[in-house]
């Protein structure tokens, strides 16, 4: 037990430490402090692995690697760390995504020590999110991600960069807040009062009190779809993507957002089941009207970043639509609430792979003319064909074109929720327009004469290629053999259908 409590541990501190020692000696060339942060990252993918191959799955309502020490005894709350089919394939996603943004870093001068050890925090963050058993716990490495993508934002963004960075940060915590009075609610409810979440997911507080249950439920869900986000939460996020840095805005959509939605399985089902169930076919409209309006926005921009940015709505529209209908306890309906809710973790991981992939992407137009706008480019087919290839495969696997994990997330969520929510078909538009608005932008931007700011244009270097190239195989991989992946989150998502159906 000890060996499985140091190695995940030492998974969500280990990018910490990599960074201090990276801003304390000074005399680190910048090659090697570009290189040290690809190492570190890399190691952690190997750290990651290595627990995938010893994970077995862990009985109801406890979590595989458990480890848990007194931290804030007067409040019952503890370092409680673990993992299981929820939270595992995350994990796993978010080491990929901070090692591709490492190397795709390889080419860039422009304060490599300080972005190098920022995003090494950010990762020692995002990893703090997804093992955390513990609110406050969560809570903390929750607010900390937030504080280093304003300084992503501000630091290396472009246009108007400390404007959108403020204007998220301000959004964010906001939405923070609301959760932390959530999480108060939930640990005031709970008998003995206590923050550790397993206990809490146990003893479901507030239990017969709806409206206390209500009120609760509805600050964690401010605090949690903002950070997703959904309408009408997600103003903050087109300005914030298209001034961000490429590896800020994979490893914000990538990440980041999916901080929102595994709050959802996490803690908002399972700690309120009743509230949940109340309060279904909200979340369920919540759901419907994202994916719609996330497509049809998207559909309507002309700059490529924010086109990208607008999917994510509708992307993250579906997990919602998925988990709201588990929430629907009718009779015989239990299976259909498994395959959604397992279909929602898997569009985490997916949207996670293939939307970093497509940022990664759009970062080499602004490399190369300082521009996204797609009327500026035209025929990028001719002396780009690599960045053409690679751009079409992300495009087919963000509308969810078979043999991409896009369609095995896609295809999960719409069957279990058609099967418990008929009504939910109305849904179905946004994968349409999906492959409407990708198909119409690699038109304009690769197909036709060469124009405009595509004379000159050189195609993708080698650690270009790298990155995205790796994070779209493993969507192909997820697509053509699914079950490496949901048979790890296939039981975690029936003990949570199971738990909100009490």
């Amino acid at each position: 037990m000890c060996c499985e409590v140091d190695v995940l541990s030492l998974i969500v501190f280990l990018p910490l430490a990599a960074a201090l020692v990276l801003l304390a000696v000074p005399a680190l060339t910048d090659a090697a402090v570009r290189w040290s942060w690809v190492a570190v990252t890399a190691t952690e993918v190997g750290l990651v692995a290595a627990v995938w191959l010893r994970y077995d799955t862990p009985p109801p309502n406890t979590l595989a690697f458990d480890e848990q020490v007194a931290w804030i005894p007067g409040v019952n709350s503890s370092y409680h760390v673990g993992v299981d089919g929820l939270s595992l394939p995350l994990v796993a996603m978010t080491a990929v995504i901070f090692l591709a943004c490492a190397v795709y870093s390889l080419r860039d001068s422009d304060r490599p020590r300080t972005q190098a050890a920022l995003f090494l925090f950010l990762q020692t963050v995002s990893f703090g999110v997804f093992v955390a058993a513990d609110l406050i716990l969560f809570f903390v490495f929750f607010d900390l991600s937030i504080v280093a993508m304003y300084f992503v934002i501000a630091g290396w963004g472009h246009g108007d960069a400390g404007r959108s960075a403020l204007k998220f940060f301000l959004y964010t915590f906001l939405g923070s807040l609301a959760l932390l009075v959530g999480f108060i609610g939930l640990y005031i409810g709970a008998e003995p009062h206590t923050f550790d979440m397993v206990e809490l997911a146990a003893v479901t507080p507030l239990a017969g009190r709806p409206l206390a249950g209500g009120l609760v439920l509805a600050a964690v869900l401010i605090g949690l779809l903002i950070k997703t986000p959904t309408f009408p939460f997600h103003t903050w996020l087109p300005p914030a993507h298209t001034d961000a840095p490429a590896i800020g805005s994979a490893v914000l959509a990538g990440v980041l957002l999916k901080m929102g939605t595994y709050g959802l399985v996490r803690i908002a089902m399972p700690m309120l089941p009743q509230a949940w169930r109340d309060w279904a076919w909200v979340i369920i409209a919540i759901g419907v009207v994202s994916v719609l309006y996330g497509a049809l926005v998207a559909l309507a921009q002309q700059d490529l970043k924010r086109m990208i940015a607008y999917t994510s709505v509708n992307h993250m529209g579906y997990v919602v639509l998925a988990v709201g209908a588990a929430g629907l306890t009718a009779a015989g309906t239990a299976e259909a609430r498994d395959i959604a809710v397992t279909g929602a973790v898997t569009q985490m991981v997916s949207h996670g792979l293939i939307t970093a992939a497509l940022f990664l992407l759009a970062g080499v137009f602004y490399t190369r003319t300082g521009s996204y706008r797609m009327a500026d480019y035209g025929g990028l087919a001719g002396p780009a064909p690599k960045l053409a290839a690679l751009f079409a495969v992300g495009a087919f696997a963000s509308l969810g074109l078979p043999g991409f994990s896009g369609f095995i997330a896609e295809f999960q969520i719409f069957t279990g929720s058609i099967a418990a929510a008929p009504v939910t078909a109305v849904a179905l538009p946004g994968i349409l327009i999906t492959a409407a608005l990708f198909l119409r932008a690699f038109q304009r931007l690769f197909t036709g004469a060469t124009a405009g700011l595509s004379e000159g244009f050189t195609d993708l270097r080698r650690v270009e290629i790298w990155s995205p190239a790796t994070l779209l195989a493993l969507s192909v991989v997820i697509g053509l053999l699914p079950r490496v992946l949901l048979d790890t989150i296939e039981p975690a998502a029936h003990t949570l259908v199971t738990l909100v159906g009490r």
